[in-house]
């Protein structure tokens, strides 16, 4: 019998090979009919005999090309209508536009292979892509995706790319960014101030000899420039700091393979796992001790953040240098990755010795993704390159569509309708007026790639953040509700859809550095139990001030100053011994305890974030930070897996009084390893204690930027499978201010606005 059916499909369907696959599998049972690339996803239209019809959908699931990712699917049956061949047609504009954009995908094995062969025509050509791997969202303008509608329309194909790019039998079959040494892009090496040197082949030979003597160059890549230069040079790292002022923030390095990732990091099978995965992030992993790697990549860190290679130019690289290359984004301080080569030229100059760049345009900025393995599950530290913009599906459909704006720091943008919730890329801290601009760019983008106009857009509660400020604008000129949502709910939401939770309540520690509170306190260490209509806030840490505002978070002993001021005032006779208090004079000391003692420039604070600050200064392990997080991450350093004890700590009417822990601490003559091990535990232990009196018949969940600390949240999990409590982390979206965006979007899942 024969039948004739349309079917729709939505997903990561498009720039996956997915259109000559089904023209493929349609020849394979001789049906007849069409594919087209929708702004929706792929449309198929198939006639023939019922049994092979059958066969070409079991087929479709069953073989579809690696990086497709089918999210839904419609079927109609229609009339007859005797198609005479199948063929793939031209793209439509029209509909409304929910295709998913695949993120950019490293360098497939079968380019790698032709990248390496001399008797290929692709031979060393750092642009070779097929429709299993390359550039996509980076490069994308428009949908659908179609080689028009990307930044590669500027390069005609040559009569050889063009018949790759039309054979249904060829792997670069509608591959939308195909192109060859004779058509495509190329690379230019500059001095800093714009003096060519070399193109093609004999730039990227300069390239790596450069690199050898110790230079730094600017290279543009995928989503951006980087920043580069030998990872075992200590003089080239160090005169990349002094020229960045990056102080003491690590950098990423990139290997040219696994095997020398080994020689310098213990990884664990998951952790190369990720590694290898085809997004090819950032993986955060153990250091190896004694080897040739600059002490400046990492200062008093015992992790690196190492990858690899994921574009062709990279390979090359590597490959030639043989020596792993620090590989950081380029960027001014605060502001958003350089994209652009006369961006580069004019801002880049001031770091580097050479610029490498190329002549294909970036459409979207995207920084590399940031992971690390806790309690062996993927957790985001930035979920950017590999991963956006594919969707978050969520647990219920939306009524109307949503703007997220997200929070102040470590910015991210979401969109939603119905089901499906589109994250964007890493746009970093607002700080400054070109991270303003292109948090707006962002936003435009997304509006502009879905034909998306906002129904409803939510915001942090903060009136200081710039992306609530842009929010209240927007919403006014545009005449469109304004949401605004405590920055710690917002977190508790965001674990709530991530994990797909529908009725039921969660018993939420939301630990952080800051966020805006009801009582127009500084939170972040609070116990939410919440739903999507609401929050009840059950404990907290006891407020400390936060000696001189903004400088306090920049200056841990500050911190621990106002701890030791609210438990000895300026008696001080017994405990003079305490590193914190050698890093003041005696003028500071009687000027900053008279503005503590009438609240001059010293707002409360109830932070998790804060305390291990002023912990770190206590134990003179910081007393200033070089960038946000860095005392807690050089205390893991001295985590003991093998110390279970911890220090007492007070809980009386919801207050977890901080004042026992610190001043055990003083008292504690132990090893630093020690006393941070036992402040650690004693964080775990405070969560399970007022779990189990506030909220022992609800899951528990994990959220903000304080659980990025490995070992503090495995040693909540492993206390908390002990007394077989369920606990949920986030395993999709950053636990710290990028997933925001997620969270204020769940916000309105079951809100009928």
């Amino acid at each position: 019998m024969k039948k004739h059916l349309k079917i729709n499909f939505t997903g990561a369907v498009q720039g996956v090979g997915f259109r000559p696959f089904i023209y493929n599998l349609a020849i394979k049972y001789g049906l007849k009919g069409y594919v087209i690339n929708s702004t929706e996803g792929v449309i198929i239209e198939v006639e023939g005999k019922e049994e092979n019809i059958n066969q070409f959908l079991i087929s479709i699931y069953k073989e579809k090309p690696p990086l497709a990712h089918i999210f839904s699917q419609e079927i109609e049956e229609l009339p007859i209508t005797n198609f005479t061949k199948f063929e793939i047609k031209k793209s439509e504009e029209k509909g409304k536009k929910e295709v998913f954009i695949l993120p950019d995908i490293s360098t497939c094995d079968e380019c790698l292979k032709e990248l390496m062969d001399p008797n290929n025509r692709r031979y060393r050509y750092p642009f070779i892509n097929c429709t299993n791997c390359g550039p996509r969202f980076s490069i994308i303008e428009k949908l659908p995706y179609d080689r028009p509608n990307t930044t590669m329309k500027s390069f005609k194909m040559c009569p050889k790319c063009k018949k790759e790019y039309e054979n249904p039998t060829d792997r670069r079959f509608h591959a939308q960014p195909n192109a060859c040494p004779d058509c495509g892009p190329y690379i230019t090496l500059y001095t800093a101030d714009k003096v060519f040197i070399a193109e093609k082949e004999e730039a990227l030979r300069k390239t790596v000899n450069f690199l050898k003597k110790g230079k730094i160059l600017a290279i543009k890549g995928i989503g951006g420039f980087h920043l580069v230069c030998d990872a075992t040079n200590n003089n080239s790292l160090q005169t990349l700091r002094q020229r960045k002022k990056r102080g003491e923030k690590p950098f990423a390095i990139m290997f040219k393979d696994i095997n020398q990732i080994k020689k310098y990091a213990n990884i664990t099978k998951l952790e190369e796992a990720i590694i290898l995965s085809p997004e090819k992030p950032i993986v955060i992993v153990k250091k190896k001790i004694n080897t040739d790697l600059g002490e400046e990549v990492a200062p008093y860190l015992d992790r690196i953040g190492v990858f690899l290679p994921y574009s062709p130019l990279h390979y090359l690289l590597l490959n030639e240098f043989e020596k792993p290359l620090v590989m950081t984004s380029a960027n001014l301080s605060d502001e958003p990755i350089v994209k652009d080569n006369e961006e580069a030229f004019k801002k880049l100059s001031i770091f580097t010795d050479y610029i490498l760049t190329h002549n294909r345009s970036i459409k979207n900025r995207v920084d590399d993704s940031v992971i690390r393995i806790i309690n062996e599950n993927i957790s985001f530290i930035r979920r950017s390159r590999g991963y956006a913009p594919l969707p978050i599906k969520l647990p219920f459909k939306l009524q109307k569509k949503v703007l997220a704006v997200g929070g102040h720091q470590k910015n991210t943008i979401c969109i939603a309708f119905e089901d499906k919730a589109f994250l964007s890329q890493h746009i970093g801290d607002l700080e400054t007026l070109d991270s303003q601009k292109n948090f707006e760019e962002v936003i435009f983008s997304f509006f502009n790639l879905y034909d998306f106009k906002p129904e409803i857009i939510v915001s942090d509660l903060h009136p200081r953040y710039y992306s609530t400020q842009w929010a209240e604008n927007f919403s006014n000129k545009n005449n469109i509700p304004l949401i605004k949502l405590q920055h710690h709910y917002t977190h508790a939401l965001s674990l709530m859809v991530e994990n797909q939770l529908k009725d039921e309540k969660l018993f939420a520690v939301c630990w952080d550095g800051t966020g805006y509170g009801d009582d127009n306190n500084l939170w972040g260490g609070e116990f939410l139990i919440a739903d999507y209509n609401n929050y009840q806030r059950v404990s907290h840490l006891k407020y400390f001030k936060l000696l001189g505002g903004e400088k306090a978070v920049k200056e841990p002993r500050r911190v621990a100053l106002s701890l030791l001021f609210d438990m000895y005032g300026k008696n001080f006779d017994n405990i003079n011994c305490i590193p914190t208090l050698r890093n003041f004079s005696e003028k500071e000391l009687n000027l900053l305890y008279t503005a503590w003692g009438k609240n001059i420039n010293s707002p409360k604070s109830s932070s998790i974030g804060r305390l291990f600050d002023a912990v770190s200064s206590l134990l003179d392990i910081r007393q200033k930070l070089s960038y946000e997080g860095q005392s807690g991450m050089i205390m893991e350093n001295y985590y003991d897996w093998t110390i279970k004890d911890y220090y007492p700590v007070d809980i009386y009417e919801d207050i977890i009084d901080w004042r026992p822990i610190i001043e055990a601490m003083i008292k504690d003559k132990s090893d630093l390893k020690t006393k941070v091990s036992r402040f650690i535990n004693t964080l775990a232990n405070i969560v399970i204690q007022i779990y189990k009196y506030k909220g022992s018949d609800l899951k528990l969940g994990l959220t903000g930027g304080v659980f990025q600390n490995k070992y503090l949240t495995e040693k909540i999990i492993q206390l908390a499978e002990k007394e077989k409590i369920p606990v949920l982390i986030h395993k999709k979206v950053p636990p710290n201010d990028g997933g925001l965006a997620l969270g204020q979007i769940a916000y309105l899942l079951k809100i009928n606005l």
